[in-house]
């Protein structure tokens, strides 16, 4: 799905970098045909900053989104989530990066929540980065202190496994 929205504006690559951007950061557009975050308007001004483009490119890329109805619907809808990993061990929790060998594997996650399970450890939050619109895709586990040290090396020892970061 990720590929066909870059694929509608593969005509216009400084377009496709504002929609890529949109996608990477789960923002939406609204009605207006302007950036939000959650509904908080976000200037065109820091998005073009944020990724070395113009305002007007921004706005362009907002209106085009908006008169396709299969990408309106998405971008009208769209919702960030909280990213916990950085401010983890603040709350007294861990962080497990899981680096895939190849991302469109299927079964990466169910293989590392299994281990997780195993060991009666809860799960704050996960999340994986979209292998079609991350450079360097990975599995987010962040789970409650303390960390059993059999984890880790359960997690490194699945077939699907590159690296794993705590």
């Amino acid at each position: 799905m990720w590929s066909d929205i870059i694929h509608e504006f593969a005509d216009s690559p400084s377009q496709g970098r504002v929609v890529r951007f949109l996608l990477e950061n789960g923002f939406g557009v609204n009605e207006e045909g302007r950036i939000c975050s959650n509904g908080i308007e976000i200037p065109a001004t820091s998005v073009a900053k944020a990724i070395g483009s113009d305002r007007r490119v921004v706005d362009s890329t907002a209106r085009r989104i908006l008169d396709r109805p299969s990408l309106r619907e998405i971008f009208l809808n769209m919702r960030v989530t909280p990213d916990l990993s950085r401010v983890a061990e603040s709350l007294g929790f861990s962080v497990i990066i899981v680096m895939p060998k190849d991302a469109n594997e299927r079964g990466i996650i169910g293989a590392a929540i299994r281990v997780i399970a195993d060991h009666s450890l809860a799960i704050r939050q996960i999340f994986v980065t979209d292998p079609q619109l991350s450079e360097d895709p990975k599995l987010v586990i962040i789970v409650e202190d303390p960390l059993p040290a059999g984890v880790v090396n359960e997690i490194r020892a699945l077939p699907q496994v590159r690296q794993v970061i705590i």
